[in-house]
């Protein structure tokens, strides 16, 4: 099966190929042909070979892709879970409990979970800690704890964990959690949600106060607005917290008699109980459209229907074939039997049926398509718990539950009689590797973000390619109409819609759908923070279970942009707190700096990157024969060394360097006194940036300076009543 682009063929052999010294995945069909057998493998012998042709039949031209983890990690023996989400356990307000649950979501992180976790249950700082005659760090404090755990982990051993932080909107802590990633250094690894009562929101409807309280015990009180307000304007800032409005989580769920959720999964689109798990996987809408771009485009029902069911008993199969790292994720998952099938590329779906994304007509298509769906998986369940058994928490309660009421009477009818074999079915994540992997589709229920776009991708060498990416749909059209221009009216992308569209096809997927949706409403940077703060609460009025936004801000940046795009592919990927890999050759300056107290010239190198940021700085080196410089030095060197590193904006470095002041007495250096030696590095790096006059080597000519009499370097300056020279040191006083 061939690809579609290039960056499709790497990313299959970065990510989903599998190689050992005794096997590797020789191409793409061999990939599925392994998942299919290993997924098969969980049926009678008397039916596997069927099925397993079922199986392969549905991964083909990817019109049903499992997640990565399956991808990556089924027939291939490795010690990894074939689980995409978990949330952890409770977390006990004790020390013990909380390191022991360190711990568990550490081992979870390393075979390939993402994690997500309530740190609710933890008192807030400057709470009593009895017995010890001690008050409590926090929430807050453990949670940087974890986060340095996860930043030390490589997860599965190809990418950093992702985890998922929540806390009550009702928690003592509530604001500094709020702010905790302003400063956009904290809590990196971490995505946060506040997890948001519908108390709280009936207390800002009403303009009322809200009570901060932990344990029974009221802490204070504030006007619910004025919380309400320091959110949506962290979230306006900072891109987070997101929001879980977690009692309608709760009011929804098929299992709420049984087991109370207070967490998500890092990417939001499962909220799990403790030590709940999900499976995820996407039938790609995209590749089910017959007639693109003619009247009679359109999705088959009936295939849609037999695509769902085959999907359905591949992802029911995985639990049993699947490693999990803890038992009580795997009790949890055999106990309830929960998966998370959704859809991926229905925005290009809609373009290919002639309907713009947020649209009534886009909206009425997309509510067809997901509740055929979703009869067609409770069809399915149904009839492998008639054949397989249902799953052991089942009770036939669950059809008094609010997604199973509006079910046709014949599924109905089979779920009475049968039973379900799986207690939630859907769910909506996201699935940006696995769609550029499938040619780039759009990803999941999102609009497409750009139709087109230039990616640099790193080579082994450390060099830089560019290569232009195409959605899939505008190449579908090219290959189509040729070169006819695109109805604008029809392609419109996540820059050009308003958060209204966004919203429109959220909740109309919500109604749908078991479990949640990975999201985010894009928003303009000059969007007010009054229209901002109305997509939460329209959100909420719509029925959405959670929110994530996102608007360009200082602290976060633009994330993606139209313009040339930051390296993601698996070889170059790099996370929060992950520096760039360094090329073999860099070239740069050096930098000789004569700091007068010294017998011993300082040199400075500064080493340059052209990458997708430009022309920057990437290292840093300062060396000396004065050994009494070396451990402070060589400090400097590695942490201005990070910092150039991860890129951005580093001029602050030198700014503060500069504002350095050494209690011993700073000189003038080119006619200005600079107040230590780091503040003259600082000098030297701002000057490298283009902020400054930098060059060491001429500071004495340009202060008119005479012939030194002991080194004949043209450095003797005249100051403070004394001939000093700033190459050797030398001076004299007269």
């Amino acid at each position: 099966m061939p690809f579609d682009m290039p960056l499709a063929e790497e990313i299959w052999g970065a990510k989903y190929r599998f190689r050992s010294a005794d096997a590797e995945d020789a191409d793409l069909s061999a990939t599925l042909d392994r998942v299919a057998e290993a997924v098969a493998r969980a049926e009678k012998p008397s039916v596997r070979k069927q099925w397993r042709t079922r199986f392969r039949e549905a991964l083909s031209n990817f019109r049903f892709i499992p997640a990565g983890r399956i991808l990556a990690g089924a027939g291939t023996g490795r010690n990894v879970t074939l689980f995409n989400c978990f949330v952890m356990g409770t977390i006990p307000d004790n020390l013990p409990g909380i390191f022991e649950h360190l711990r568990e979501a550490a081992v979870t992180l390393q075979q390939g979970g993402g994690v997500g976790m309530d740190f609710s249950t933890i008192r807030p700082a400057g709470a009593a800690v009895r017995g010890v005659g001690a008050e409590a760090s926090g929430p807050l404090s453990f949670m940087d704890t974890w986060d340095a755990m996860c930043r030390t982990i490589m997860s599965a051993g190809q990418r950093r964990g992702a985890m998922m932080g929540c806390l009550r909107i009702d928690h003592p802590d509530i604001e500094a959690f709020i702010d905790a990633k302003r400063d956009g250094v904290r809590l990196r690894n971490f995505n946060l949600s506040v997890l948001v009562t519908d108390a709280f929101m009936e207390a800002l409807e009403r303009d009322g106060e809200w009570t901060l309280q932990h344990g029974g015990k009221a802490y204070r009180t504030l006007p619910a607005a004025d919380l309400w307000n320091r959110l949506m304007r962290a979230t306006y800032d900072a891109a987070e917290p997101g929001v879980i409005f977690v009692d309608r989580v709760n009011a929804l769920n098929n299992l709420a008699e049984i087991e109370t959720i207070a967490a998500s999964n890092p990417c939001g689109e499962q909220m799990l109980p403790p030590y709940g798990a999900c499976l995820l996987g996407s039938l790609n809408l995209a590749q089910l459209v017959a007639s693109p771009f003619t009247p009679e485009a359109g999705i088959d029902a009936a295939e849609l229907e037999m695509l769902t069911e085959t999907a359905v008993r591949f992802l029911d199969n995985v639990i049993d074939t699947s490693r999990f790292p803890l038992e009580a994720q795997e009790r949890e998952a055999r106990l309830k039997r929960r998966i998370g099938l959704g859809v991926t590329g229905l925005a290009d779906a809609l373009i290919f049926c002639g309907a713009r994304y947020g649209s009534a007509e886009a909206a009425a298509l997309a509510e067809g398509w997901l509740e055929t769906i979703k009869q067609a998986a409770y069809r399915a369940s149904a009839r492998l718990a008639a054949e397989k058994g249902p799953y052991p928490a089942f009770s036939p309660s669950v059809l008094d539950r609010p997604n199973l009421v509006g079910l046709d009477r014949e599924v109905r009818e089979m779920i009475a009689t049968s039973g379900l074999r799986n207690a939630c079915l859907t769910s909506i994540a996201p699935t940006g590797t696995t769609s550029l992997l499938a040619g780039n589709i759009s990803s999941g229920i999102e609009p497409v973000f750009a139709f087109s776009y230039t990616r640099k991708i790193t080579q082994a060498d450390g060099s830089f390619r560019s290569e232009d990416v195409t959605d899939h749909a505008l190449a579908r059209w090219r290959a189509i109409k040729g070169d006819a221009s695109p109805p604008a009216d029809v392609f419109v992308s996540a820059q050009t819609l308003p958060p209204d569209a966004h919203l429109t096809m959220q909740a109309i997927a919500q109604r749908h759908v078991d479990s949640s949706i990975s999201k985010t409403v894009n928003c303009p940077a000059d969007i007010s923070f009054e229209a901002f703060k109305n997509i939460y609460r329209d959100g909420f009025q719509l029925g959405c279970k959670g929110l994530t936004t996102y608007r360009p801000n200082a602290i976060t940046g633009a994330v993606l942009s139209t313009g040339e795009q930051k390296d993601v592919s698996p070889q170059a990927q790099t996370t929060e707190g992950r520096l760039a890999p360094r090329p073999a050759q860099l070239a740069g300056a050096t930098y000789k700096l004569k700091w007068p107290p010294s017998a011993h010239a300082v040199y400075v190198t500064i080493n340059d990157i052209d990458d997708e940021q430009g022309h920057r700085p990437f290292e840093i080196f300062v060396n000396s024969k004065n050994m009494d410089h070396y451990a402070w030095t060589l400090a400097l060197t590695r942490m201005i060394s990070a910092v150039f590193r991860r890129g951005g904006d580093v001029s602050f470095v030198a700014e503060e360097l500069q504002a350095v002041f050494d209690p011993q007495g700073g000189t003038f250096m080119a006619g200005r006194y600079v107040p230590s030696l780091p503040a003259a590095i600082g000098r030297i790096i701002a000057g490298h940036l283009g902020r400054a006059e930098s060059s060491a080597v001429s500071e004495s000519e340009a202060l008119g300076a005479a012939c030194c009499p002991k080194c004949g370097q043209r450095a003797l300056v005249r100051k403070e009543g004394c001939d000093a020279c700033l190459e050797c040191g030398h001076s004299k006083c007269g």
